[in-house]
Order: C-alpha cells, then structure tokens, then sequence
C-alpha cells in the first residue's frame, strides 16, 4: 500500500495523508456513538498527549530539517527556521485575533475573536478548526518537500509525521462531540460537527504541498512556518485547555508521552 502511494505525486501523496487524519478526527468525534461522556481526567490526559505530539512533531519533523536545509546556503543555518518560526505564530494570532472561536470547557461569555451571535457549537468547531490548520498544512509541506530532494525530506519522514499528527487528532474530535453531546446535541449532530474540524486538514496539506513544489526556496521557511503555527496553538490553547479541569500533573504526564512516542516514531521510522 505504502508502495503505491510513494508512486504518486506528492500533492496526491499529501492528500492522502490529510484525508487519513481527518478520519481519526472523525473516528474520535463518532465516541459519540457509544458514551455521552468521558471522564475528564481522561480527556485531559489525551488533550496533554496532542500538545506532546504536536511539540516534538514541531522540531523533529519541522525545525531540524529546516536547519539542515539552510546548511551551505547563502544565508545562516539558523535565520530561515527562526524568521518562519515566529512568521507562523504571527499568523495563527492574527487569526485568533479575529476568528470567532471558544475553547472547549469555557462559558459563551468568553468566546475569542470578532463578536458574533454564532451559535456555541460553530464556536466550538471553528477553535479546533483553528487547531487543525497547521497540522494539515505541516503534513502537506512535509510531502511536498519530497520534491527538494533534501535527505532530511523523504518520504518515510513524511509518512511518520501524518502518522503522529492522526493519533493526536483523534481527542481532538473527541473534544468537540462529547461537551457538544453532554448539552443535548444529538449524537449525529455531534459527531458531524466534531469530524467537521478536520475538513480544513486536506485543505491546508494541499495548499502547503503545491506552495513549496512550486516555490522550492521558500522550503525552509514553510517548514519553520508550520512549526511556529503548532507550538502557538500547543501553548496558547491544548495545554490550557488540558490543565483548566485541575489535572495538571496527568495532563503532563500526557504531554511527556505524547512528545516521546512522536520522538520515537519520527527517529525510528523518519
């Protein structure tokens, strides 16, 4: 299988990728279907775990093959993944800036981004929305970079960070349909808005993909770019999210694992 799919384009390839994503995203949003409720130590250890994941993605997959990029070019090793870096926490917060958005656990009253009169559960949707953007788009810039033929970009490399990033989507969809389910959403309903958050993934892996086969230079800098915009979704929203139900410790704890089993998977099979 995986055979056939290194065959393909790599903007195929990152299609494929995201829409695998996507679906764990779904598959934790369809819990819905078995329980009303998970236990909230439960959840937060996941939601930990997703900020592990996503940490050790940002620099095992992202940052150090951006450095090894910009190794013998032109410009210092370290100035395209710091300059992308930060260009992708400047963008995911000018986005949280004005998109409507509320994180999950939080009161109507303290919904994020422009006013608006939209409903609790589109909030909702739109916050892991938020969420997922950089995800899909590290996966598609990670394919893409295939095409540079860089060591550090193959497509086992590849492979191993969509890998990563579908297992920590998976609380993500959870974290969407279950507190969409508790206030009385039907279990459909649920389920339909929490897979919904996804659906930017292939979107943003495509997009990233084309970007970067097509502008080969601006590699570097995407894959920094895709690391900034994770690391400020980690710390300004999962971590939060994971401690606000006072199970700090269990949610560390999640987050020291999630970041090994990314590093274990990105070094043994990357």
């Amino acid at each position: 299988m995986l055979a056939v799919i290194q065959a393909l384009h790599p903007v195929l390839q990152a299609l494929l990728a995201t829409v695998f994503t996507w679906f764990l995203t779904a598959l934790g949003a369809a819990t819905v279907f078995i329980t009303k409720a998970v236990n909230r130590k439960v959840l937060d250890g996941m939601l930990g775990f997703a900020g592990g994941v996503m940490i050790a993605a940002s620099f095992w997959s992202l940052l150090a093959p951006s450095i090894a990029m910009s190794s013998g070019q032109n410009v210092p090793a370290w100035l395209p993944a710091a300059v992308g870096f930060l260009a992708g926490g400047a963008c995911l917060r000018m986005i949280d800036k004005v998109l409507p958005h509320l994180h999950v656990g939080y009161p109507i009253t303290e919904a994020e981004g422009i006013k608006t009169s939209w409903q609790r559960s589109t909030l909702l949707v739109l916050a892991i929305t938020l969420h997922n953007v950089p995800e899909g788009l590290a996966v598609g810039v990670a394919f893409g970079a295939i095409v540079a033929g860089y060591p550090s970009a193959t497509f086992a490399a590849a492979v191993t960070l969509a890998v990563g990033i579908g297992i920590q989507n998976f609380p993500e969809g959870l974290a969407v349909s279950m507190p969409l389910r508790r206030e009385g959403v039907s279990r459909l309903k649920s389920f339909w808005y929490g897979q919904l958050s996804g659906v930017v993934e292939p979107i943003a892996g495509v997009t990233g993909a084309a970007v970067v086969i097509l502008a080969r230079p601006l590699l570097p800098y995407a894959l920094a770019f895709a690391a900034g915009a994770m690391i400020f979704v980690v710390v300004e929203e999962v971590v939060p999210e994971s401690q606000r139900g006072g199970n700090a410790d269990l949610a560390t704890l999640g987050a020291m694992l999630g970041f090994a089993v990314m590093m274990v998977l990105d070094v043994a099979f990357g």
